[in-house]
């Protein structure tokens, strides 16, 4: 089950942070997520029931943004 604690902490994961340092506005490309890394987070919510894909990350690279978009994935 997705949750905006556990999004945090896997985008935190891949970036070598605590999740507390991850911020819901942060650009995390600029934060130095790559688009190996984001294709990777794309699986593992997949896994979890995510109908996600990169396009739909890449445009909006947030966590604000990225939780909208999944918790309208997996409620669809």
């Amino acid at each position: 089950m997705l949750s905006i604690d556990v999004v945090r902490a896997d985008i935190a994961e891949l970036l070598y942070l605590e999740p507390e340092e991850v911020t819901d506005s942060e650009n995390l490309f600029e934060a130095g997520l790559d688009s190996v890394r984001l294709y990777g987070l794309i699986e593992r919510w997949r896994g979890r029931g995510a109908a996600i894909g990169f396009t739909d990350l890449a445009e909006q690279p947030t966590l604000t943004a990225w939780w909208a978009l999944l918790q309208r994935s997996t409620h669809a």
